[in-house]
């Protein structure tokens, strides 16, 4: 911007060399400044990657010919940004952070790069199996995991040993509901439950997918009707909101993944259900006011045992409008390595490594000294099963997420109105004839149904 404010005032003579040099310099993706390559990245502001951000000047220094241009968004923003960057085919990043939802879809589009040059070392096969066939299509990776998650119940070990609570190998949702009631203490600034209440398909609607799941619900049964307005979604809203007005924290709609680690991270929140990546922040006490009081457990449970917890990858990837292919692929390949890894525990501490990916990760006895609650976190990414979430058969994969291209839209959407029930906006009836309505106009716009 300041260039372009400079131009203004002096005149078309030198907008006329600036854009010139635009041409030839960095604000897009892949340019040449000089004999270096400059890579545009654009990440998600999730600590992790807050990290990787940090520790890239080893990159750099390995790579004297490659320059790092960093775009970091919040997570609704950046996912707005690179689909329609990657849709419009407007090659202004040269590596995106993507998850499992977009690579399949993604790849098939032809957006991206198949990542077909990785060095021997690299090791493919030890990456997670249910993450790496996430990040394939027709057994090609296209994306590379620099985080991969399920979901999981934290709690706090003080507050429930006061209260006479013991957490099962295998929690219900409705002992999340006892237990809610029994440690909420707002006149102490400490609320039962925390939960995701933000709008956003990757948001509110991941996580509530995940409750609808294991209610006995589904998005759409196997001819692709709707069912947003069966008795198990109802039931499910019903539960989300009357726990999250009774015994969450006031402005819960605002709250998506970020806030709520901040709220559990200083003792505001007794337990929160949500993605296990927040595991090593929690115990860490750099990051943490309660990491010595955490306690871990799986994702809780309804009438059905599967679909309660999800499987996510914020993953690498390269899109085919790059001008720098090579140089993006060696970047994401360091930045998802062993290497890496041995570099983020070398730097912050084995607690603080990415998790999820990789098999060596979870056999390193330092890890697992680091990480109590490793073993959960790799039984609930093994256990994941996109081909089977629901209790009933559907003709689609996806724990959190419908793996169609419109379900970006139609996720968010359906967000926006879990919202609107939450905060009292619109009654819960209403909500679901709301969803059910959108859910009908996108599938009969898609041609999924007449």
């Amino acid at each position: 911007m300041l260039k372009f404010r400079a131009a203004r005032v002096i005149g078309a003579f030198l907008i006329g060399i600036l854009l010139v040099q635009l041409h030839a310099c960095t604000l897009g993706g892949g340019q040449q400044a000089g004999d270096n390559t400059t890579l545009t990245i654009a990440t998600v502001n999730n600590n992790d990657m807050v990290i990787m951000q940090d520790l890239s000047d080893e990159f750099e220094k390995a790579h004297p010919n490659i320059d790092l241009n960093w775009v970091v968004l919040e997570e609704n923003v950046l996912r707005q940004r690179v689909t329609n960057d990657i849709a419009n085919k407007g090659g202004q990043f040269d590596v995106m952070t993507i998850g499992t939802y977009e690579t399949p879809i993604w790849a098939k589009q032809g957006w991206l790069l198949p990542l077909e040059n990785l060095p021997a070392e690299y090791d493919t096969n030890d990456l997670l199996p249910p993450v790496k066939e996430a990040l394939s299509y027709e057994n090609q990776l296209y994306a590379l995991p620099f985080y991969a998650e399920s979901s999981m119940l934290y709690y706090r070990k003080d507050l429930f040993e006061q209260a006479g609570i013991t957490v099962p190998d295998q929690p219900t949702y409705a002992q999340v509901r006892e237990w809610a009631d029994k440690i909420n203490d707002p006149n102490n600034g400490v609320y039962g439950i925390c939960l995701r209440g933000k709008p956003g398909w990757g948001e509110n609607t991941a996580y509530f997918t995940t409750l609808v799941n294991t209610f006995g619900g589904k998005w759409f049964d196997t001819n692709w009707q709707p069912a947003l307005n069966s008795p198990e979604w109802k039931e499910a809203l019903n539960y989300y909101v009357d726990i999250l007005k009774k015994d969450g924290p006031p402005g819960a709609s605002s709250n998506g993944f970020n806030e709520n680690l901040a709220l559990f991270s200083t003792g505001k929140c007794g337990m929160w259900i949500d993605a296990t990546v927040a595991a090593g922040k929690l115990a860490d006490p750099k990051e943490s006011q309660v990491a010595d009081t955490v306690g871990f457990a799986k994702a809780p449970v309804a009438e059905y045992p599967n679909g309660s917890n999800w499987l996510w990858a914020w993953s690498l990837a390269v899109p085919s409008s790059t001008k720098s292919p090579e140089a993006a692929e060696q970047f994401i390949a360091w930045a998802t390595s062993k290497e890496y890894v041995q570099l983020v525990a070398q730097e912050r501490g084995w607690v603080a490594v990415p998790p999820g990916t990789r098999k060596s990760t979870y056999e390193n006895p330092e890890y697992q000294k680091a990480a109590p609650f490793a073993s959960i976190v790799l039984s609930s990414i093994e256990s994941a099963d996109p081909s089977k979430p629901t209790a009933d058969p559907v003709p689609y994969k996806g724990i959190q997420f419908v793996a169609i291209p419109e379900f970006q839209a139609l996720g968010t959407q359906v967000g926006q109105t879990l919202a609107a029930a939450l905060t009292g906006q619109t009654s819960v009836d209403q909500a679901l004839q709301q969803a059910q309505s959108t859910a009908e106009e996108t599938m009969k716009r898609g041609g999924y149904i007449k």
